[in-house]
């Protein structure tokens, strides 16, 4: 959001902080300032000139000279290209010796022979603006030699403000102001129209009258509701003078209203607001326009002026029929579709709700009467046709976000009375209304209790109204240490809570105004669930591993996923993830587009699932890694080794252990092909709840991804990934315990076993450790051969046992006793030998 400081300045009599120290009270209050732009920076030598005559370039058909007053009590010679000039009129003028915005500095030359003291401006050549083609044209009167920016207003500075979704009432002037002046205990005030233009009041009529009759009325002579909203006494339809209004989904338009402004003649904004305009980044267009863009960006409400002419008597706010187009003001031809609210005469549309007006009826050069709408139009309903048209604008933004309806009124006299001042006409009294009541905003009783417990500073009755009531709350005492709180219009999009009133209190009180000393507590006593001790656990894992946490989005292609969305951000990401291997391996892919190598990614997070039964998508938390490239960083002393499948298989056993898992070969092809087609079969494993395969449910799969799932260039290594389902309760933690270190020596023996190519060496493991005894302290495998001396099909795997007693030294016959039941065993059992 754009802001003027000298528009601020306007509003809040007596503000004197520099646009710096507005930009730091903005972040105080919770709306931080991206960005103070000086306007008029490289402005600063540019001066107003009025041109005396211009004449033809004696030497050049496209070319004139000009004689130009700068102040300096002779004319100067300026040879100038643009076609525009008028003698008589102002522009901004370069003298030589000036530097531009752009850096380039006006000196003395001769152009085809004429000499040229200086350059009149365009808005492109000042900064402000793309228009090239014409020199800038001042409409006003003014002082030919003084500065460009004092005399238009543009000594200013713009604040890029930083607006949250959930404050809509950010997006306008007034509301910045409302927040600054609240700060600063300073006033806020609408700044009067300009030249003392008077002010006329409008009242709407019900259908087929022009004035109501009894009930109560706003500030504007507007028919009102018990609780200040506006009404419709004539329903959904609603006639002023010769206009008809009518409503046909009040669900989309709860309120619409439209003012007739006729005899105005459009035509060049004064400077004064152009220069208003250009301070917010805005392009200035005609007068009327401008108006209404003034009016958005100052009160926050949208509005539009069509030509009445070309319009209609008859306005009707309704959903876009089938086939219907449209070309709208940036010159495209729409297709609308049917769940788009369209604003259209009695044959066709001529605007798409809340998005854009249309081309047929846009104001023109020889516009004379003008219909003028303010509206109410729903949110979801902008949004998704701002989404299906792929077309963003100012109107559309604010709608998405809310408007307040309780300013239809005052933005619409502002904006009448406005264009009445600056084109001309006659505002015909009389508003035509149309629309529904407005549910009224929240009113919640706030226990100033409840607020010295969440905030830890404790504050009376009289603190907390005077920190809401500057904001527009009215605070009422209800007694038994509380107050009523009526949330003002402008603020019933994020106010409906108590806890939302103590988040205001706490702006206003100011967040470094609070005690940062330690005080006394109470510590929870929930325990922290499972899963998150979990997820905890496995995080601290996989960084211990070297591994980089990554957060990918949940949308997915459809091919990635089983859950539709309604309303996707992109048409590639129409669906919720069933898996998180496919966005790490988009990670990896865009690590590997930009050189990496070496990559080791692990995500936790949440995949989904059709519904089973119960109305909404399963949930499931997972943890999935993604590894490629070096074991380990390069290094002179030795070539670096790539990430290979018994690397991933030791991270899996660790998060396998972790999980109370175990892990299991894949049992066939299809095992892992059909839950994990990324992965090539050939080079797979499976984590299962339990060791024994009939009976175990499989959580995760793990292995090399195929070819064909990931984009790599051909000096890339193979890629490994592991994703597996965590218990939804979490797992509970065993009990630590704890032991004392050995106080005697251990005992070793190394086993040299004959296997079977197809026994695994983990079988056998287990069986040596179920043989081996009390006594057995640890049993690691160091040595696999399998060539010419062995058997066909069989391989030998050593195994290093250790054996430790806490109370004494072990003698050799209690060791050797313990391997030769070994032995025996993994004979009986397995049919293992030890080798000769």
């Amino acid at each position: 959001m754009n802001i003027s400081y000298r528009w601020l300045r306007d509003m809040i009599p007596g503000l004197t902080a520099t646009p710096q120290e507005v930009a730091d009270q903005l972040a105080m209050l919770g709306a931080p300032v991206d960005e103070v732009i000086d306007i008029g920076g490289g402005l600063r030598d540019i001066v107003i000139g009025r041109v005396i005559s211009a004449v033809q370039h004696p030497n050049a058909d496209r070319l004139r000279l000009c004689s130009v007053d700068a102040g300096t009590g002779e004319p100067l010679q300026v040879v100038c290209g643009a076609t525009n000039v008028t003698p008589g009129a102002y522009y901004p003028f370069a003298p030589v010796g000036a530097s531009l915005p752009d850096g380039m500095k006006i000196r003395k030359a001769k152009i085809r022979g004429s000499e040229s003291q200086g350059m009149l401006c365009s808005a492109r050549e000042l900064g402000l603006g793309r228009e090239h083609e014409g020199i800038l044209e001042l409409h006003g009167e003014f002082e030919p030699g003084r500065s460009f920016i004092e005399s238009t207003g543009l000594d200013d500075a713009r604040l890029v403000v930083d607006i949250t979704p959930n404050r809509p009432d950010l997006l306008s002037h007034i509301g910045v102001a409302r927040e600054l002046a609240a700060a600063m205990d300073l006033p806020l005030e609408l700044p009067a129209l300009p030249d003392g233009a008077p002010v006329q009041e409008l009242r709407t009529a019900p259908a087929g009258q022009v004035t109501s009759s009894g009930g109560p009325t706003s500030s504007h002579g507007q028919p009102t509701s018990s609780h200040g909203q506006p009404t419709s006494p004539g329903g959904m339809t609603s006639n002023a003078g010769d206009i008809t209004v009518r409503i046909e989904d009040a669900d989309v338009c709860p309120q619409y209203m439209a003012v007739v402004i006729r005899d105005v003649r459009p035509g060049p904004s004064p400077e004064w607001l152009a220069s208003r305009l250009r301070a917010v980044g805005l392009r200035p267009i005609s007068n009327i326009v401008d108006a209404t863009n003034y009016v958005l960006h100052e009160l926050g409400h949208p509005m539009h002026a069509f030509d009445l002419d070309r319009l209609g008597n008859e306005v009707v706010v309704r959903r876009a029929r089938a086939g219907e187009r449209m070309v709208t003001l940036d010159g495209a031809d729409r297709k609308l579709g049917g769940d788009m609210l369209v604003i259209a005469d009695p044959s066709r549309p001529v605007a798409i709700a809340g998005v854009m007006g249309g081309a047929d009826t846009e104001v023109q050069d020889d516009t004379r009467n003008i219909l003028l709408e303010v509206a109410i139009f729903d949110s979801r309903s902008v949004r998704s046709t701002r989404r299906a048209l792929g077309l963003s604008t100012d109107a559309s933004y604010r709608f998405e976000r809310g408007v307040d309806p309780a300013g239809i009124a005052v933005a619409a006299a502002r904006a009448a009375n406005l264009i009445r001042a600056v084109a001309g006409g006659s505002i015909e009294p009389a508003a035509a209304f149309a629309g529904m009541d407005i549910p009224p905003t929240a009113t919640v009783d706030l226990r100033l209790d409840r607020v010295a417990r969440v905030l830890g500073v404790r504050m009376d009755a009289e603190t907390v109204t005077g920190y809401l009531q500057p904001l527009g709350f009215d605070v009422e005492p209800a007694g038994d240490g509380s107050v009523r709180v009526a949330v003002p219009g402008h603020r019933r999009f994020d106010v409906a809570r108590e806890v939302d009133l103590i988040e205001e209190i706490a702006r206003r009180h100011g967040y470094d105004a609070f005690p940062d000393e330690l005080r006394p507590f109470r510590p929870s006593s929930v325990p922290t669930h499972p899963l998150f001790v979990l997820e905890d656990q496995l995080r601290a894992l996989l960084v211990g591993r070297g591994m980089v946490e990554a957060r990918t989005a949940a949308f997915a292609p459809a091919a990635d996923g089983d859950v539709e969305l309604m309303l996707p951000l992109a048409a590639t990401e129409s669906r919720l993830r069933r898996s998180l291997v496919p966005g790490l391996l988009r990670r990896v892919e865009y690590n590997f587009a930009r050189g990496a190598r070496s990559i080791r990614l692990f995500e936790i997070g949440t995949t989904f699932g059709a519904d089973t039964g119960g109305g909404v998508p399963d949930e499931t938390t997972s943890v999935a890694i993604a590894c490629t490239g070096h074991r380990a960083p390069p290094h002179w002393s030795g070539e670096a080794e790539a990430f290979d499948e018994w690397d991933l298989k030791a991270i899996a056993a660790d998060v396998a252990r972790a999980l109370g898992l175990h892990l299991e070969p894949a049992t066939a092809a299809g095992d892992v092909g059909s839950a994990a087609p990324h992965i090539d079969p050939a080079l797979s494993f499976r984590l299962a709840a339990h060791h024994d395969q009939a009976e175990s449910h499989v959580s995760g799969r793990a292995g090399r991804v195929a070819e064909r799932a990931v984009d790599a260039p051909a000096w890339a290594d193979d890629v490994w990934v592991l994703e597996v389902a965590l218990p939804r309760q979490g797992r509970d933690r065993a009990a630590v315990r704890y032991a004392d270190l050995p106080q005697h020596p251990g005992s070793e023996r190394d086993l040299a076993l004959l296997v079977a190519a197809g026994q695994p060496a983990s079988v056998v493991e287990g069986a040596i450790r179920n043989a081996a005894g009390p006594l057995l302290e640890s049993v690691d495998p160091f040595d696999v051969y399998a060539g010419a001396g062995l058997p066909q099909n069989m391989r030998s795997i050593a195994f290093r046992l250790r054996f430790r007693a806490a109370d004494r030294t072990l003698t050799d016959a209690e060791v050797d006793a313990a391997i030769r039941n070994v032995l025996v065993r993994l004979n009986e059992n397995l049919g293992v030998q030890q080798r000769a």
